[in-house]
Formats: structure tokens, sequence, C-alpha cells
């Protein structure tokens, strides 16, 4: 096989039509991840056994279920209960649910890491809980945690050509739908792959000067 640099500038238009999409998901599905999953580290900790157990069982589930198989059920099957969503937000949802499940637990290690002391300065001062939470412990728990909460970020962006099995063409889809048009496989895909690469690994670089300024 020789590479064909045609077949390249071909694809060039959909697959800057797929980057777009894969970003979208991506952006989206971190806020999704990052938010829920702050209200299932909050919840886990609740005093309250009604909120605390049934949150527990839905995040241990989700965690240790594929996110392909997720995707499948909010595509396939919440449409038979009358529950629709386009297939992107369906990829968005999907992802930013299974993540939250894992950005939970970094969650819930920043809050353990804040000292004891700092619990104990609050109940001296009679905050109120509420106050303790979002100016004094929470402000500590996600300043430590932000480097491990990136990593989320890469680790999303590289299961985001999942969302293309349920139609979303983001650049694997971008890619697969003009292989099975022109027959010309090598090329977008060797196009993608070198887009995952251009995208994540300047983000772990982002991730790692963060994590040393945050040290410091």
């Amino acid at each position: 096989m020789q590479w064909d640099w045609s077949a390249v500038g071909e694809f060039m238009p959909m697959f800057w039509d797929g980057v777009l999409v894969t970003l979208q998901a991506l952006v989206l599905g971190v806020i999704v991840a990052f938010t829920l999953g702050l209200v299932w580290a909050l919840a886990q900790r609740s005093r309250l056994k009604v909120v605390r157990w049934p949150v527990t069982v839905v995040t241990e589930f989700i965690r240790n279920t594929p996110l392909l198989v997720q995707l499948f059920f909010l595509y396939f099957v919440l449409p038979e209960w009358g529950i629709t969503f386009s297939a992107l937000t369906t990829g968005v949802i999907g992802l930013g649910l299974h993540y939250s499940t894992y950005t939970a637990e970094v969650y819930r290690a920043g809050i353990d890491g804040v000292p004891a002391g700092q619990w104990e300065a609050a109940t001296a001062l009679s905050l109120p809980r509420s106050r303790t939470w979002f100016a004094v412990i929470l402000p500590q728990a996600i300043r430590r945690v932000v480097p491990a909460l990136g990593n989320y970020v890469v680790a999303m962006l590289k299961d985001s050509p999942l969302i293309s099995t349920i139609g979303v063409l983001e650049m694997l889809g971008e890619a697969r739908q003009f292989g099975s048009i022109t027959f010309q496989m090598v090329e977008p895909l060797v196009v993608v792959g070198i887009a995952f690469i251009v995208i994540a690994y300047p983000a772990s670089l982002l991730l790692r000067a963060l994590e040393r300024r945050l040290v410091r």
C-alpha cells in the first residue's frame, strides 16, 4: 500500500467536523463529570443513610460496568421508556456520568486530606455546615486534587471515540465513514491518531506544570 496524500486532503473537511464534535463532547462531558462527581462525593458523606447508601450503590454500579454498555443503554433502552436524547447529548451524558463516579473518588480523597484542624476551627467559629464546606473545606480539597482531575480529562478524550458507536461522528466516526465511502482507511486513521496525540500530549504537559505550581 502507498500513502495517498489526496485521500488526506479529501478527508480533512470531515476531520475538522469530527474535531469540533470531539471537543464539544469532551468539554461538556468534563463539566458534567466534575459537577456530578462533587455531588456524589458530598452525598456519600451525608449523615442520612437514605441519601448515602443509594448514592454509593449507584456510583459503584456505574463504575463497575463498561462505558460502552452504558452508552447503549442510554441510547437504545431509555427511548423505550419515553426518554429520548440526541446522539451527541447521549454521548455527553454517558461520558459525564461514567467519569463522575471516578471524580467522586478523587474529591473524596481530597476532602479526607484536609487536616482535621480545619474542621475543628470551623466548629470553634460556629460556622454553619454549608459555609464550612464551601468556604473552608472544598477550596482546600479541590486545590489538592486538580492534577488528578486533569488526568481524567485526558482519559475522557481517549474514550470519546466510543460515542461513535451510537452514531456520533467525532474524529474516529468521521474516519470510519470516510473509509467506508472511499475504501481508504489507512490515511484517515493515521490522521486521527496523530490528532489525539497532538491534543492529549500538550494537555498532559500542562497538567504536569499545574501540578508543580500547586505543590509550590
